[in-house]
């Protein structure tokens, strides 16, 4: 039986990952509050999922704030590294490329239906390696079907590689209640509005406002998680009141934010 275990070195797991022979494997791992798995890649496709907690998913696609009804897809070969925002306990699937669906090609936020939460409860006990024909085969076979439908989900924040676009962004992710224009960091970069527009909507796929929208919406979750007061959060993230926040959040996730972590 695959039981929650506490969390074993980063070079010890990446071997235990490259050893299983199996098509699919479930990994069951409890982390403490603060927990920082750092930047890794393997060779299998995974589904980062937590049954509790908050994780802070952070790879070269991008990074993710994702809770208890959310997961990531991670390609296989994406370096990535995860933050625990509070105690998490991970149920992760790894996939071998050759068995995965087709739909699942990048790496992406997707929602966790309540019958696949619980094909993953059961995927924990499955004994590896696994005969096809078996019960724990069948599971699996009905897991890698249940991945198929997945429905992607709006928690991703893409980093530019410009570096006049960098610093535009990482000092907005230090103080997101920064209310500077783009006219404003025109002229701190020497540059043209039209340029930075430009070049945000090419390096990130968002206009200068969205990015920084999503950027506040995405901190949102880290401080819910970790039990902020909404109008705390609010005036933190440089809204005008917490009514304010909440309508943008409810635009953006389809759900107040205090029904975001709530399991369906």
């Amino acid at each position: 039986m695959n039981l929650p275990r506490r969390p074993k070195s980063l070079p010890e797991v990446l071997r235990e990952i490259e050893g299983e022979s199996s098509p699919i494997a479930g990994r069951a791992t409890d982390y403490p509050a603060g927990w920082h798995i750092r930047s890794h890649q393997h060779t299998k496709h995974q589904l980062i999922y937590a049954l509790r907690g908050v994780m802070v998913v952070q790879a070269e696609a991008g990074r993710w704030v994702v809770p208890p009804t959310r997961a990531i897809w991670m390609a296989a070969g994406m370096a990535h590294e995860i933050r625990c925002v509070g105690e998490v306990h991970m149920r992760s699937l790894l996939v071998k490329p050759e068995v995965a669906p087709k739909t699942l090609t990048a790496t992406q936020a997707v929602g966790i239906p309540p019958l696949l939460r619980e094909l993953i409860r059961a995927a924990m006990e499955v004994k590896q390696p696994y005969a096809p024909g078996t019960r724990d085969g069948r599971l699996m076979r009905f897991i890698l079907d249940e991945l198929r439908s997945l429905p992607v989900l709006p928690l991703h924040l893409q980093m530019p590689a410009d570096p006049r676009l960098l610093r535009i962004c990482e000092r907005l992710q230090q103080r997101l209640d920064d209310a500077s224009t783009l006219a404003d960091w025109a002229g701190r970069l020497s540059l043209d509005v039209k340029t930075i527009q430009r070049l945000f909507m090419k390096e990130t796929g968002m206009t200068f406002g969205q990015w920084r929208q999503q950027a506040r919406l995405l901190r949102a979750l880290e401080l819910l998680a970790d039990g902020e007061k909404i109008i705390d959060i609010a005036l933190r993230l440089g809204y005008d009141s917490p009514g304010a926040f909440a309508t943008m959040f409810r635009k953006h996730f389809g759900q107040t934010p205090s029904q975001f972590f709530v399991e369906p």
